[in-house]
């Protein structure tokens, strides 16, 4: 049965940020969205597409505001021949299985519809629609596709699980994994970690993997963000417990702040320009320097849509990694639009701290 996400307001459509945390509560407890369809209040075409697919063989979570919440309950009324009553101050349809505050599970023929209820500002409601797919997934570093196929296949086929490997950037893999019906998820990944110990994190979430890993051995990481203006930092703030181990990070997009808080030498920016080895090394030094940091990341280049040059173009990133034992820097050239170079590029500060320090992570 597939699962389609069906939002219902102009509110879902224009405000961004809401729509985004309604996906993410969602993604938590389901196995994986197929479509996502929206509708504005006023459209007439909802009435035919829901009737479609209440009278379909998938499952739906439809998302509306509390003010269309008992409309969207007459409609699906209509459609199913039933009547709307009052449950926990709540009008829905009776046949209602499952309730809680904001949230019903209607289920008609072969279908099954969650309808959700959410406004700004608001905690998002309990999902009711619950998927039995077991499921799980890994991250896989210094591997092609190719190979990671052969590899892993004949041990999925041995415990009956079914792998979709995606690469996120080159050097990192996405292993999702799905359990057949006599299926054993564990005992795969075990095998798999034993195969590849040192390219092998057993996590859908790399950076609470790292939060973790760091907290546990009480270490702390520090940034310095130029092209990528604070994403790497966003990227572990939104999440849980990262303040355990994140001690702070300086955005120096001009030279003169790379001087005056970085301490990167002004001859080293003059001879090397800011976007160099030489220059992310000294970042990465500084950044150190100015925190109580165990470990720091540097990253600048040029993340366009303009300012590249014949040596270096658009997509000219610099790297720099560096603990209180080692560091290293490393150009890379990446392509797409100014968020997505920073993006990959921010992929590719991970992916180089996880290598750097194989003992802690892996």
């Amino acid at each position: 049965m597939k699962l389609h996400v069906v939002f219902i307001g102009n509110k879902f459509i224009y405000n961004l940020p809401l729509r985004e945390y309604i996906i993410r509560k969602i993604e938590q407890k389901v196995d994986f969205i197929h479509s996502i369809t929206f509708f504005k209040e006023s459209d007439n075409s909802l009435f035919l597409y829901l009737d479609k697919e209440i009278n379909s063989q998938n499952r739906q979570i439809i998302v509306t505001t509390k003010q269309h919440f008992s409309t969207i309950g007459k409609l699906l009324c209509t459609i199913t021949s039933d009547n709307q009553i009052l449950k926990d101050e709540m009008l829905i349809p009776s046949n209602s299985s499952v309730y809680e505050n904001g949230s019903y599970l209607l289920e008609y023929k072969e279908s099954i519809t969650n309808v959700l209820h959410m406004d700004e500002m608001q905690m998002f409601p309990e999902v009711l629609l619950r998927i039995e797919d077991s499921k799980a997934t890994i991250h896989l570093f210094e591997e092609d596709k190719e190979s990671a196929v052969a590899m892993l296949s004949p041990i999925a086929q041995m415990y009956d699980v079914k792998i979709n490997i995606v690469t996120l950037i080159e050097g990192w893999l996405r292993v999702d994994i799905r359990s057949k019906k006599y299926g054993n998820i564990s005992k795969f990944i075990a095998s798999a970690k034993q195969l590849l110990p040192n390219k092998l994190i057993p996590s859908s979430n790399i950076i609470a993997f790292i939060i973790e890993k760091l907290s546990s051995s009480g270490k702390k990481i520090a940034f310095a963000e130029s092209c990528t203006g604070g994403l790497l930092t966003y990227y572990f703030t939104k999440n849980n417990n990262s303040s355990k181990i994140f001690d702070g990070s300086l955005i120096t997009y001009s030279n003169a702040m790379k001087e005056n808080w970085l301490g990167v030498e002004n001859k080293t920016l003059q001879e090397y320009g800011a976007v160099s080895s030489e220059v992310v090394l000294e970042m990465s030094d500084g950044a150190l320097n100015v925190s109580n940091a165990d470990y720091a990341i540097s990253i600048s280049g040029i993340a366009g849509e303009g300012g590249g040059s014949e040596y270096k173009p658009v997509g000219t990133v610099y790297i720099g990694i560096r603990s209180k034992e080692a560091h290293h820097e490393e150009r890379i050239n990446l392509n797409g639009d100014r968020n997505y170079i920073q993006h990959q590029s921010v992929l590719f500060a991970l992916k180089m701290l996880l290598l750097m320090d194989k003992e802690t992570f892996f």
